[in-house]
């Protein structure tokens, strides 16, 4: 089962033009993903897969929708009784944990704001978000050089803040014993569609990191990432490779991919990448369908092959950068798979994408997604004709899914890139005649 038509009159389509006029969402007038999706897949399938995550030591961990359902209500008893309320903000450091599945969504249950970041950063960056963000709590893995960088950060923190960690750790509370110990009763917190829900921060190419903020109405645009690019099958299994730090996770192993119905394949590993893992894993698992960035991809085409049983893959994506037509050919010829392209930002869903009832053209961005009003215009925001390089913008229509709706803390900076109804992606790009995008580089 899966929750496909309740926000979609129609989900096939056979051509892009039909799919572009008339694939549109449903916005209801209240929604908060973690009671109206999970906790109604825990109702009505309590059984059904959400997540079958495992690490690189050999552990296994499969999650049902009941468990979800359980653990985020844990979850969220442990961040209010710690004093953590509606508006409250908390940082996770999880990488590819599957706590971070749960602490997300006992975030929405709570109305607590969650800024998912990356285990890379340094103890700067740290202190950076910490402090520009107004994080009152921050939950990390339990590794050496993370807990090192976090440790360097304490002295310029309030002696009030709050130190979570999987396991035992001296000067941080016990978040796996913490969840154990937690009721798995939970009294529904109501929340607004427009009230801030996550966090990003993002740096773009210059200045400081940017902190994106979105509301409740993040979840619904993912739709088109999961059913129309990723095309992800109900009770399948998908795997995204991000973690849980970066607005890819948002995209690929969150959210569009559940009210579609598929369960979440997480592949936990800290050090180094191995593309035989990745490899091995969808061979053991019978991986559905499967997105990464073109970096994997080239990591990929570099082993052979022919020495794992990759037939269970039915569609295949990418995102990030342009993909290289040669290393295309060479999955394709080894794999039988086509890879279909995105594009997209921190502050959006997919804004363009080679939809699986497109042709695929490679190195191209695709052509726009229904969820937005795409525009590519010259400096004095004039619609510019094939073939003229513009910036991609997107006309701001209310009510609108998955498109940052303000800067965190910054009002100045709202009004600057929102104010007149448009979203700059600050992406230059042209558009062929047969209105395929192809990118050119940053007005930046």
């Amino acid at each position: 089962m899966n929750f496909l038509n309740k926000f979609l009159d129609r989900i096939e389509y056979d051509t892009y033009d039909d799919f572009a006029k008339n694939c549109k969402i449903k916005v209801p007038e209240k929604f908060n993903f973690a009671y109206d999706i999970i906790d109604e897949y825990a109702r009505l399938a309590p059984e059904k897969r959400a997540i079958l995550w495992c690490n690189d030591q050999g552990e296994e961990k499969i999650i049902t929708f009941k468990d979800l359902s359980l653990l985020s209500n844990k979850v969220a008893n442990v961040l209010t009784l710690k004093g953590l309320k509606k508006g409250d903000i908390v940082m996770t450091m999880l990488n590819r944990r599957w706590e971070y599945w749960v602490t997300i969504m006992a975030c929405h249950k709570a109305g607590i704001v969650i800024v998912p970041a990356t285990f890379l950063l340094t103890e700067k960056d740290i202190e950076y978000r910490i402090k520009g963000a107004g994080v009152k709590c921050l939950i990390s893995i339990n590794e050496d050089s993370v807990i090192k960088n976090i440790d360097e950060t304490k002295p310029a923190l309030p002696k009030d803040f709050i130190y979570y960690t999987i396991g035992e750790r001296e000067g941080y509370e016990n978040f796996s014993e913490a969840i154990e110990k937690a009721s798995d009763k939970w009294e529904k917190v109501e929340t607004d569609l427009y009230d801030e829900s996550v966090v990003y921060f993002t740096s773009g190419t210059t200045g400081y990191p940017k902190m994106v903020a979105h509301n409740f109405l993040y979840p619904l645009g993912f739709i088109y990432n999961a059913v129309y690019w990723h095309k992800v099958i109900d009770d399948g299994l998908h795997f995204t490779s991000s973690e849980s730090g970066w607005a890819k996770c948002s995209w690929g192993k969150l959210y569009g991919q559940r009210i579609a119905g598929t369960c979440l394949f997480i592949y936990d590993y800290f050090h180094k990448f191995k593309p035989t893992d990745l490899l091995e894993r969808i061979e053991k698992y019978h991986i559905d369908t499967f997105c990464a960035p073109p970096t994997i991809y080239r990591f990929l085409i570099k082993e052979d092959l022919s020495k794992y049983d990759l037939s269970s893959l039915s569609h295949c994506s990418t995102a990030g950068e342009a993909l290289n037509a040669e290393v295309w050919k060479q999955f394709y010829a080894a794999t039988g798979q086509k890879i279909f392209e995105g594009y997209g930002q921190t502050e959006s869903s997919i804004i363009m994408g080679t939809f699986s009832m497109m042709e695929i053209r490679a190195g191209s961005m695709g052509r726009p997604s229904p969820l937005y009003d795409v525009h590519l215009v010259d400096e004095n925001m004039n619609d510019v004709q094939p073939g003229v390089v513009g910036e991609i913008v997107i006309k701001i229509h209310q009510p609108q899914c998955s498109l940052v709706y303000k800067y965190h803390n910054s009002p100045e900076l709202t009004e600057e890139r929102l104010g007149a109804g448009y979203h700059h992606t600050g992406d230059l790009a042209y558009y062929d005649e047969d209105g395929y995008y192809w990118f050119v580089g940053r007005t930046d």
